[in-house]
Formats: C-alpha cells, structure tokens, sequence
C-alpha cells in the first residue's frame, strides 16, 4: 500500500505541474510546426482580384505627433492603389501637434485621401464615429504607432476577395528591429529582443495554429480588417471596456457566428515597449480587458465543462482561474521543502517544467522561421535572436505575475485607461511598509512620554 500511495503521490505531483504547460504551451507548438508543414505543402495561392475594391482604414490618434507621419508614409509606400484606400485619423481628444503633423502629410502625399475626425474621448469611440463615416468594401484599423509592411494591404485584401466566407482577420504584428536595436544598455536592449520574439511567436506560430483550429481569442486592435457588411451588422465597438478589440471579437464569435482568421503575411511593425512601467500597465490592462469583455459575455457558451473544446473558456481558465492556483505553486516550492520532498527533486522538477517550456520555445521558433519566409530581412533578424528563446520562460513568468496584478487591481478599480506604473504602486508599497515601521516606534514615543510626565 505504501508503495501505491508514494506511486499516487509521484503521479499528482507530477501531473500538477506538467498539466498546464502541456495543454497551453507544448500542444499548440508542436500544433504550430504542423499548421506550417500543411501550409507549405498544401499552400493558396490566392490572385489579385480584376479590380481591387476600395478600402477604408481607421487610426484613432491621440497624441501621436511622434509616430503618426511615418504610419502615413508606410501607407503611402504600399504597394496598394492610394486611390482605392480611404483614410480617416480620428482624434481621440489628444494634446499635441498630431494635427499638424496630418496637414503636412496632405502635402507631402497628395494622392491619399485623408479625413481628419474629432471624437469624443475614447477609443471606442473613435473607432465607431469612423465605421459610421467609412464607405470602403472593407474596414482596416489600425494604431498609430506602428507601419506597414509594403504588401501587407495588398495580401489582406487578395485574401478577403478570394475567401468570400472570412468576413474578419487580425493581422501580424511585430515590433520594428531598428528600434529594438536602437536601445542602448544590455538589459534594455535584451528586454526589447524578447518582446520582439513574444509578437513573433505569439502572432505568426500561435495565432496561424489557433486560426487553422477557429481559436482566435482576440482580433488585435493594432492591425485588424473586417467586411464592412459584417462589422456593421455587429454591435460595434464597445464604450464600457478598455479591451474593445477583444469585445468585438466575441461579438464575431459569439454573435454572429463568424469565423476568426489570421492573415500571416500582412505584416504591421509597432514600436517596442518604451519600459517596465509601460510593459506593466499595458499588460495589466490586456488582463482587466479581458476579465470584462468575459463577464459581459458570461451568458454565452463561457462554461467549464467547455474547456477542452472553447478556445474562451481554455484561455480565461489559464490566464485568469488557474492564476491562483499557479501563485501558490510557485509559493509552495518553499513549503515542499519542509515535507518529503528532497531539494534534488524540487530543483529537478522545477527545471523540467522550464525545460518544456524551452523546448515549446524553440518549436514555435522553428515554425515562426517558416511563417517568416516571404519577408528575407524579417527572417534573418529573427533567426539571429535564437538565444533570446531560453529566457522566454523567465520573461513570460515576469509577464504572468504583471498579468496577476491586474487581477487584483481589478477587483476594487473601475476600467480606465490610465493605469497606474510599477513605480507609482512601488511608491506606494514603500510608503506604507514605512508607515506600518512607524507604528511601533509611535507606540513606544508614546510610552516614554508617559512615563517622563509621571
């Protein structure tokens, strides 16, 4: 009995720590490589249409006199017809000189037409004062910091005009290697490189495994397109989140029924994370986006016994439920130490598991290299940053506990844009860790006092 109970024991422990890594990490990387396989023996050759349609595409803009011209010169520099595209840059109530970085543009590139918008404060509502205005066959939004690849209009559109059943796709984004290789400083430059390989993993090998198998999660907000017959018939973009990507996205799914779909080789370069504290509340307000877009949707197919076949219910589960759980994990490392369990196998456990992760990170490696093969200078970049794939597990630990904040920030907080910085709440911490280490030491004043007056 004694040795079936160890034997049981062996098997949960084990189980406990390989289950996630296996469902969420290790199946969809070895899935990656045979999406890539399948594309490159079966692969569409999708024609130019005999007339291309028209095109809207949509930049909210808010505060963005810094990046805003060369998103406009990227678009120029398409291989896309400037006549058959039709550009509206929405105000989002920004403080800046963007406007008259939109003037320039008009003289510089005369042959796009360009719409200047004012909104009301908000994405959303950008974006849908935008939709009401767009007159194109389909609708293009993008942000205002980042560029297009050359063909990336082109090659989303040849894809819509020769699959009349994709109603909506997300594009690639990758963050911009010149910026990346601009940062000066190790740590700098190294945090940059790995977010590089984040996007390019997560949007050319995830999201082509997840596009092949209709498990989308999110259609980008940074690079999205849709059929205007279809995002119209939609509820639109929703106001009361500050995850409107991922709400439209559900809306598709959920809705109407609608396929969500990559389109790999339409290419949109951001720029890379300006720091800590930007990585910090940006994720944090991807998490808190989503736990609201899943709670307005709860009356939908979000239910547990659905884990293995709703992509939305696998993910909330991981990112949000199994979050717990994972924390106290990481924290009973510590407590195992003090039961049966030896350091050797705490260590070599723990190793393995960073191993599988490792070994997931080079299958998305080699699957995204192929993904890459229509874009020679993107591919040679991202293969000269293999060294960068053992440190994605520590990066995506860091990224899990940042993830894990918004959690808990959520719990008390409205939505808003405006999230507070790692150094505002660290502030904070040391603040009161100081104020709490006063306390006693106000007590004892106190006493003394007392004392000396008697």
């Amino acid at each position: 009995m004694a040795m079936i109970s160890n034997f049981l024991d062996s098997i949960l422990f084990w189980a406990a720590w390989i289950i996630i890594p296996l469902i969420m990490e290790i199946i969809p990387s070895v899935g990656s490589i045979l999406i890539l396989g399948k594309k490159k023996l079966f692969a569409k050759e999708y024609q130019d249409p005999l007339f291309w349609p028209e095109v809207t595409l949509i930049i909210p803009v808010y505060n963005s006199e810094s990046s805003l011209e060369e998103c406009i010169r990227s678009i120029d520099a398409s291989d896309y017809p400037n006549g058959k595209m039709r550009i509206f840059l929405v105000n989002n109530q920004g403080k800046d000189n963007s406007f008259q970085v939109y003037a320039k543009c008009q003289e510089q590139y005369p042959d796009l037409l360009m719409q200047w918008l004012n909104a009301k404060q908000g994405k959303s509502r950008a974006l849908n004062l935008a939709l009401f205005n767009a007159d194109g066959k389909y609708i293009i939004h993008v942000d205002s910091d980042g560029q297009f690849e050359p063909h990336a209009i082109r090659n989303m559109v040849r894809k819509f005009e020769a699959c009349p059943e994709v109603d909506c796709m997300t594009g690639a984004i990758l963050t911009m290697p010149q910026l990346v290789e601009g940062y000066r400083g190790v740590f700098a430059r190294l945090l940059r490189k790995m977010e590089f390989m984040e996007y390019a993993q997560a949007f050319l090998a995830g999201r082509n495994y997840a596009s092949e198998t209709n498990s989308i999660y999110t259609l980008s907000g940074a690079f999205s397109a849709f059929r205007k017959s279809a995002v119209l018939k939609s509820q639109l973009y929703n106001t009361d989140t500050i995850c409107e990507d991922t709400h439209i996205t559900f809306q598709m799914r959920f809705l109407q029924k609608i396929r969500v779909e990559i389109c790999e080789n339409a290419i949109f370069c951001v720029d890379p994370i300006e720091g800590v504290d930007k990585l910090y509340t940006q994720r944090q307000r991807w998490q808190r986006g989503s736990l609201e877009v899943s709670h307005q949707f709860s009356g939908q197919e979000l239910k547990v016994h659905k884990m293995f076949t709703n992509v939305m219910v696998r993910t909330l589960l991981y990112d949000h439920t199994f979050a717990f759980p994972r924390l106290i994990w990481y924290l009973a490392l510590l407590c195992l130490m003090c039961m049966n369990y030896s350091a050797k196998v705490i260590f070599v456990s723990t190793g393995m598991i960073f191993l599988l992760y490792i070994i997931s990170g080079f299958l998305y490696y080699f699957s995204t290299v192929g993904f890459l093969g229509e874009f020679p200078e993107l591919r040679a970049y991202y293969m000269r940053q293999w060294y960068v794939v053992p440190l994605l597990p520590f990066f995506n630990f860091l990224i899990f506990f940042i993830r894990f904040a918004g959690v808990i920030n959520s719990i008390n907080t409205d939505s808003a844009w405006k999230t507070r910085t790692l150094t505002d709440e660290g502030k904070d911490f040391w603040a009161t860790l100081k104020e709490e280490l006063e306390k006693p030491l106000r007590l004892l004043e106190k006493a003394r006092k007392a004392v000396n007056e008697e």
